[in-house]
């Protein structure tokens, strides 16, 4: 199988260094031309839980292009909001057997679907923690899961097959209920993204008890929004929407104990802080936040629901993102005022 991965940095370059590593046929490519022309010279290194440099063949957008050889199987791993772009560029290479799987966040298999039609179109869902660090190194912070599964719920045997390659990097799973698992994600990505409004860890906002109501809450607003589109969220790595959501079940003893788990897994990541967040901190430019939010957002209102804390955290990354807000906890005060003037707690 020839699998070309499009976006060479955090997932991506996870994903394919121990795809190559394992002698799969993979090409990387990459708007950036020095990552490119680095791979090309020196190799691809992952640096992690596992420390390895492998051989690539790489190229630039424009030089894969230029080379007008059609595509198989590509592994899309760009941003959100770069998803129709990096998909339009590249139809033309596709033939009716190739293949596309979102290596993404949000509900990118919607647009890609759109585009080159369901029948070219595997969904994803993957939980790691990595970093694009500088041309040819890639930080590896944290492992965790990848299911994949066709959008119409079934399992095929290109999924089976996609799968057993993904196993030469570790967990990875076929799932009949694709959705369910993206959505989750959405939900727990809503906690992170939370979490990206100051400059603490991941972890260290998660273990402070008084966050804990306010940001299942905020998750518990996503999943609200799933169950309305009759989705059943799946749990994984150590997030179980089923302890947020419905909220008159919730057990707090056990909620509090599977957040104490979780808490201590991401103490172990060497990666603390999320990719959003070093958008914001570090590369000062404009996150994937939106496209993940507003058609969650929109989809609650078209079923009545307020999103309010979904909303606010929104607007906040959106006002951090034009320098009119700064990386603070002052930012999840806020939340939490808007939190007690919707429930009273």
């Amino acid at each position: 199988m020839n699998i070309t991965i499009i976006g060479a940095g955090a997932i991506g370059g996870v994903i394919g260094g121990y795809l190559g590593k394992a002698g799969e046929q993979v090409t990387f490519v990459d708007i950036d031309a020095d990552h490119v022309e680095k791979m090309r010279m020196d190799g691809l290194t992952i640096n992690g839980v596992e420390t390895f440099t492998v051989p690539v063949r790489a190229f630039t957008t424009d030089e894969l292009l230029a080379r007008k050889e059609r595509l198989e199987t590509v592994f899309l791993c760009v941003k959100a909001q770069h998803t129709r772009e990096a998909v339009e560029s590249i139809q033309h290479l596709l033939t009716p057997a190739s293949v596309v799987v979102s290596f993404q966040n949000g509900l990118c298999e919607q647009e890609i679907a759109g585009l080159i039609g369901q029948e070219r179109t595997v969904g994803c869902f993957v939980n790691l923690f990595a970093d694009y660090l500088e041309p040819g190194l890639i930080e590896y912070g944290g492992v965790g899961s990848v299911y994949l599964g066709e959008l119409d719920g079934t399992v095929s045997p290109r999924v089976h097959d996609l799968v057993g390659r993904l196993r030469a990097w570790g967990t990875a799973h076929s799932t009949d209920n694709i959705w369910g698992y993206l959505w989750s994600k959405l939900a727990y990505g809503a906690v992170l993204t939370a979490t990206a409004l100051t400059n603490e860890t991941i972890a260290d906002v998660l273990s402070t008890e008084s966050n804990r109501l306010m940001l299942l809450d905020l998750a518990a607003e996503v999943l609200a929004v799933a169950d309305q589109q009759g989705v059943v969220p799946m749990g994984f790595d150590g997030w179980e929407p089923a302890l947020a959501y419905p909220v008159s079940s919730r057990d707090w003893d056990e909620i509090n104990r599977q957040l104490d788990k979780l808490v201590a897994r991401l103490r172990t990541y060497t990666k603390t802080r999320t990719g959003i967040w070093r958008d914001l901190a570090v590369r000062k430019r404009k996150t994937e936040v939106p496209y993940h939010l507003k058609p969650v957002i929109a989809a609650g209102e078209a079923a009545g629901l307020e999103m309010r804390l979904t909303k606010a955290t929104l607007l906040m990354i959106q006002e951090i993102e034009q320098g009119n807000r700064n990386l603070s906890l002052h930012n999840l005060d806020e939340l939490h005022t808007i939190h007690r003037q919707n429930t009273g707690v």
